[in-house]
């Protein structure tokens, strides 16, 4: 199985994208090399958000190997190395089926889009992992778009909710069922229920059923229901109409930072905001020997672009978080980090107007600590693509020059090229008019 990843990733390589963008390439049997400014993006899919400390070392290894050594954690709670050059390629392939970041069938890496709660249970893991395998088992399967994407959720306090997703799936009946609904969030009232003995069939006939109505310029679910509807879609799946009974309590993304103590476990978990959500190679590996030596071996990616530690035991936590701290991480909602995020920006992306990971630095340094965790969250984005936010964010400074902006709240256009610090001065000034 390992040689024919390899071999068919290797084979799918087409060199020249790498610097003729916009066009990607497609590397269906382990990963995806897009093409960037600063050179390859190779995107790793992790199962629920989980790197063993093992595998961290080793995507640590081909960050500096094969790449510039920039690592970022995604919005979906992946990792993507930057700076990958055209003639590391076989190391990067080899380096990361080592380290088992591989998928289960060739050519099913780009389906592998499944989000869970940073702290899902075993039980519901083993749950996505057998609706993921069920997926790369068919092969028809694989022609779904990189960015198809499921979210599986069991009701945890420490969600993601505002991200659309092609399918959702959420517990009802303490997980003997599961309700769903299609092309949005888990804000949205579902279309009803499946067994969870179901589930992962269920899931394949949905994605089937896509393929099979979907025309080639509408890869995403929102595409296909614009044109027929929701109804004419779900006419021929098999489900319970009856999912009254459901309800999402309310989530708590703050959650994942600082330590608190885990769901139905003995243990506790310290979470930690990236900075920008960008780690480096010697960061990756420290987090590595953090959850060694204190933990249970293993990290969790977050779809804020964060990371826990958990299995910690609870004398043990503030140590933990001490060390975090120690790595500049902020473990603390209060802390400015904690409510900027950012784009790649000029030094990565021929889009971006802007070197937005440097403006928004300059940004969280100019925004004061708040007593109050409620502040608003700042989108620094270096075009109106919005890359770095899949879900709404109150504020988002688009770029229109370097290192000036259009301030928008609440998606509405309030101000005209800014700089930085006008920008900061006008969040501070909402803010304390809210």
């Amino acid at each position: 199985m390992r040689e024919a990843q390899r071999v068919t990733l290797l084979n799918s390589f087409d060199r020249s994208t790498l610097t003729a963008a916009p066009r990607a390439c497609a590397c269906p049997g382990l990963m995806r090399i897009v093409p960037a400014r600063d050179g390859g993006l190779a995107r790793l899919r992790l199962a629920g958000g989980v790197l063993s400390a093992h595998a961290a070392r080793a995507v640590a290894r081909a960050a500096r190997v094969c790449g510039s050594g920039v690592i970022e954690v995604t919005n979906r709670a992946n990792l993507q190395l930057r700076g990958i050059r055209d003639d590391a390629h076989a190391a990067l392939v080899d380096i990361a089926l080592d380290a088992g970041l591989g998928p289960s069938a060739a050519g099913g890496d780009d389906i592998r889009n499944v989000m869970l709660s940073p702290l899902a249970s075993d039980g519901t893991r083993a749950l996505a992992a057998g609706v993921i395998d069920a997926m790369q088992a068919d092969a028809s399967l694989h022609a779904l778009s990189p960015k198809f994407a499921l979210q599986l959720d069991a009701g945890e306090r420490l969600a993601m909710l505002d991200h659309p997703h092609d399918l959702w799936l959420s517990a009802l009946d303490d997980g003997a069922r599961f309700v769903f609904g299609f092309a949005g969030t888990m804000r949205q009232h579902p279309l009803g229920a499946v067994a969870r003995s179901d589930l992962a069939m269920f899931v394949v006939d949905v994605l089937r059923r896509f393929l099979a109505l979907a025309a080639p310029d509408e890869p995403r679910m929102r595409d296909l229901l614009a044109r027929i509807g929701t109804a004419r879609f779900a006419e021929a799946l098999r489900f319970d109409a009856n999912a009254d009974a459901w309800h999402r309590e309310p989530a708590d993304g703050w959650l994942r930072l600082g330590a608190h103590a885990e769901p139905q476990r003995a243990t506790w978990y310290a979470g930690a905001q990236t900075p920008l959500g960008r780690l480096d190679a010697t960061l990756l590996e420290a987090l590595a020997d953090l959850a060694d030596t204190h933990a249970e071996g293993r990290l969790t990616m977050t779809p804020w672009q964060s990371v826990l530690i958990s299995g910690i035991a609870a004398h043990e936590t503030q140590v933990v978080l001490q060390r975090l701290r120690a790595l500049g991480l902020a473990t603390d909602a209060r802390d400015p980090l904690a409510r900027v995020i950012a784009c790649a920006g000029s030094e990565g992306c021929a889009k971006s107007r802007a070197d937005t990971k440097a403006d928004a630095h300059r940004l969280a340094a100019l925004l004061p600590a708040r007593e109050s965790r409620d502040e608003a969250q700042v989108h620094v984005s270096g075009c109106e693509r919005s890359c770095a936010a899949a879900h709404p964010v109150p504020v988002t400074l688009y770029a229109v020059a370097p290192g000036r902006y259009d301030f928008h709240r609440d998606a509405r256009a309030v101000a005209r090229n800014l700089t930085i610090e006008e920008a900061a001065e006008r969040i501070a000034r909402n803010h304390a008019e809210t």
